[in-house]
């Protein structure tokens, strides 16, 4: 190959730049003029948008239903230690009742076991 040669082949292929070149990149990159292009993409960024604010008022919903199911699960919680306590209060009570009629049965001559009753058994 020769000189000659070498020029035909350099003058039938067109060399492009693979530098930062705005203008090349832009013809690559982007064949249809901006303003079309510019209009798809808002066309297609508002369906997109669309969906995400679908989207987003769905994440609210969940999370507004989560977060109220969370505060009736706490007040429901609080709720069943309360009752848990008074539960407890009220067994204590109970013992303390349930002894002192033992004592006023044992002291009172009513409940006494007569020797006429232990005889007949």
């Amino acid at each position: 190959m020769d000189g000659s040669s070498q020029e035909e082949e350099d003058s039938t292929f067109t060399n492009i730049s693979l530098a930062d070149d705005v203008e090349h990149s832009s013809r690559i990159w982007h064949p249809r003029p901006r303003s079309l292009l510019s209009k798809m993409m808002n066309a297609d960024m508002d369906a997109v948008d669309a969906e995400n604010q679908v989207e987003l008022e769905e994440k609210t919903r969940l999370i507004n239903q989560v977060l109220e199911l969370q505060h009736t699960l706490e007040d429901l919680s609080a709720r069943v230690d309360a009752v848990k306590e008074e539960n407890l209060k009220l067994k204590s009570e109970n013992q303390v009742l349930g002894q002192y009629i033992e004592n006023l049965m044992s002291a009172s001559s009513v409940f006494q076991t007569t020797d006429t009753k232990s005889k007949r058994k």
